[in-house]
């Protein structure tokens, strides 16, 4: 199960380890509202050459 991130109508803005395909969750802090899924940022980064910098696009055979 993979975890989203969700936002609360009183602000409150939480994780949760639920099930693909939620779109809802119960507020952890107010109890009563249920809480639509956001988009979280991304903390996948890429650095160096890249692939293309491994051999994997050369033309040599």
């Amino acid at each position: 199960m993979p975890v989203y991130e969700f936002e609360c109508k009183c602000g409150h803005v939480f994780e949760d380890l639920v099930p693909m395909g939620t779109e809802e969750a119960k507020c952890p802090h107010c109890k009563r509202e249920m809480a639509k899924k956001i988009m979280s940022s991304c903390t996948f980064e890429l650095k160096g050459g890249g692939w293309y910098a491994d051999g994997y696009a050369s033309t040599k055979k």
